[in-house]
């Protein structure tokens, strides 16, 4: 899909959710002092039930430039597969993704204490928009979806970027765009088999 400002999924259903979802984040950004110590993921919390924290951690961010990027991608993946959101969909896939990458984390990344940031979320939203490219015939969705695995892969064996955990002021958790991304790539698989069922 070509990018341009008339073909850009302003439409409520497209965009109510990811503005939302902005809107928290800058919040918690602006009162990160306030209310991040009740909210932001922390493994020994949540393992004390503070569960919330698996959902809540993902709006916080470790400085302005953390949320800029965030920020960014998340519009970017708007503007690119926007028209392939609904109120729906949208908000089962991040909450979907959010679960599950922190439940990710939880499980096999223990010595993750905290982590907080959309990156992980971002990561299944940007899997969820490849299969939708791919499922309407688009061929540049084969490449977007073995993009972000060899990224992963990549970051999997040789680690993040040192320039972006520079930027972030923190190391980047790489485990979680793992477990964001098969999120993503599960709640895709259950919505392709909904909407084929639904067609047929």
């Amino acid at each position: 899909m070509t990018f341009t400002a008339k073909n850009l999924p302003f439409q409520k259903q497209h965009s109510l959710i990811v503005t939302i979802i902005s809107i928290l984040a800058i919040l918690a950004f602006v009162f990160d002092e306030q209310i991040a110590s009740l909210f932001m993921y922390q493994y020994n919390a949540i393992t004390h039930g503070e569960l919330w924290r698996g959902l809540t951690g993902h709006l916080f961010h470790t400085n302005g430039m953390h949320l800029i990027l965030n920020l960014s991608a998340l519009v970017l993946l708007w503007a690119l597969h926007g028209h392939f959101y609904n109120l729906l969909n949208y908000s089962l896939l991040f909450l979907f993704s959010a679960i599950i990458c922190s439940l990710g984390l939880y499980l096999f990344s223990p010595d993750i204490s905290q982590y907080v940031g959309l990156s992980g979320v971002i990561h299944g939203i940007f899997v969820f928009g490849a299969i939708m490219d791919i499922l309407h015939k688009d061929k540049t969705g084969y490449l977007l979806f073995i993009g972000v695995w060899l990224k992963i892969a990549h970051e999997q064996f040789y680690g993040a970027s040192e320039q972006v955990s520079n930027l972030i002021d923190a190391n980047v958790a790489i485990d979680a765009h793992l477990w964001g991304a098969i999120g993503g790539l599960i709640f895709s698989c259950v919505y392709v088999v909904y909407l084929k069922n639904k067609s047929s």
